[in-house]
């Protein structure tokens, strides 16, 4: 549908250059395909063949698997153009790029599966603002607002586009055994009032509704975290979300005091803490695995019926399991209908440090879905990009998150993740761990994590 306008020129390709440094190309090179639009003048040099024997260093936390995914993901790019992109995964990517960068030795291009990360590099102009050579235009039509929104960071001279998404992972899910729901007849709730008066008829029925479970060594308590940051995106306005997870002033920063915080987690305690709702109880939640608190789910019959959690964790499931078989799933339902829809998601965003053509090339290549292609179709990873194709996915699990998260009135990311880490990674899971154990009431807890967040 958005077909490349093609015109035959003595074999010559005609460009229009556009204001603000960027262009667009009015025929595609050969060697790359001809229903790309909006290129940047870079990319279309690199189609040209004009970028070749060029190398683009760049390292993330691709490791293993997940690297070989990737490698195989930019072969065709690197066919077609002849540039090169030498990539290099590391386990402890956070420490190795602060080393890099500070030693300066940065690499041309950077994961951060971390925005929080990235937004330090950032505020310090370590890193090039993709807006002054990508098609504005461009990332309008190939990405949602929301993602742009996200991309948006404070710069050293006031705000950039600091990078583009590159992939992400789903969190707004709840999984159920497909066999035991459907011979009980069990209908997928469309509001947060439906789910409970669904958990209370199971529990009528002799069930227990929830799987929960947040012990994670020394992570214990992200996943509490996870459901906090979901009902206060379907409870609050975004500003609030924003001005809570990612503050860009800190004299308007939304306190884990504040009503709307304090709201969310009591929210979560009217499943969490009612009889009967939670394998294992309440006292249950805090010692079981979450990982391990999902497996319940698959005896028979089932020990509970719903599970919160993202995409992941399938691959805590039976080896056996089917999705639409074994099991399914439903998308969180919403609680306010004036804050619509959102999905939380986490994700990867690529920021670039070095500017030189051919790092720009590469950077406008990962706007597109195109560059997520073959990984789609093995599995591990979601396309944000627009323009990637629902029957791209190998997985119909994915495809169907890929769907629900295209559907979505907003998308944010995760907001522990985004937070200070003696805060998001620290104090937050916590709190919230000593709070649901019992050790501390909830006043208590929401202030203590306040007091930890930093002052500068």
């Amino acid at each position: 549908m958005r077909k490349l306008i093609i015109t035959t020129l003595a074999g010559m390709l005609a460009i229009s250059a556009f204001s603000m440094g960027t262009s667009v190309s009015t025929r595609a090179a050969s060697s790359c395909p001809t229903d790309w639009t909006m290129l940047s003048k870079e990319l279309t040099s690199a189609c040209n063949g004009d970028l070749k024997g060029k190398t683009v260093t760049m390292t993330g936390p691709f490791t293993a698997d997940d690297e070989v995914k990737f490698n195989a993901s930019i072969k065709d790019f690197q066919d077609w153009t002849g540039i090169t992109i030498k990539y290099t995964g590391s386990k402890e990517f956070e420490a190795s790029i602060r080393a890099s960068v500070e030693g300066g030795a940065a690499p041309d291009i950077a994961d951060f599966p971390q925005p929080g990360l990235l937004k330090g590099f950032a505020k310090e102009g370590k890193v090039l603002d993709v807006s002054t050579f990508l098609d504005k235009d461009w990332l309008k039509k190939n990405y949602s607002q929301s993602w742009l929104d996200m991309a948006t960071i404070a710069g050293k001279d006031g705000p950039i586009t600091g990078g583009i998404w590159a992939r992400f992972n789903g969190k707004d899910l709840v999984w159920y055994p497909k066999k035991a729901w459907d011979a009980a007849g069990y209908k997928i709730p469309a509001t947060w009032d439906d789910m409970i008066t669904l958990s209370k008829q199971i529990v009528k029925d002799g069930g227990t509704p929830w799987c929960i479970g947040i012990e994670s060594g020394a992570a214990t308590g992200w996943a509490a975290t996870d459901w906090i940051e979901a009902i206060l995106l379907r409870t609050a306005p975004l500003e609030t979300y924003d001005n809570w997870a990612t503050p860009t002033d800190l004299t308007k920063r939304v306190k884990f005091t504040d009503p709307a915080i304090k709201a969310a987690v009591q929210k979560m305690g009217d499943i969490w803490f009612t009889d009967g709702f939670v394998n294992g109880g309440r006292k249950g939640i805090v010692g079981t695995n979450f990982g391990d608190s999902v497996k319940p789910m698959f005896d028979n019959p089932p020990k509970c019926y719903l599970h919160k959690q993202g995409n992941f964790i399938t691959s805590f499931f039976p080896k056996d399991a089917q999705p639409g078989v074994d099991y399914d799933f439903f998308y969180l339902p919403p609680i306010d209908p004036k804050y619509g829809t959102p999905f939380e998601v986490a994700g990867d965003i690529y920021a670039a440090f070095n500017d030189r053509p051919e790092v720009r090339a590469v950077m406008d290549f990962f706007t597109r879905g195109i560059s997520l292609k073959s990984w789609l179709a093995t599995g591990g990873v979601l396309a944000p990009q627009n323009d990637a194709q629902l029957e791209w996915y190998g997985s119909p699990v994915e495809r169907k998150i890929a769907e629900i998260a295209s559907k979505a009135s907003a998308v944010r990311f995760d907001g522990s993740d985004q937070m200070p880490g003696v805060v998001g990674a620290g104090s937050f899971w916590k709190g919230m761990t000593d709070y649901v154990s019992g050790t501390i009431d909830l006043d208590t807890a929401l202030k203590e994590i306040d007091d930890s967040w930093p002052t500068k």
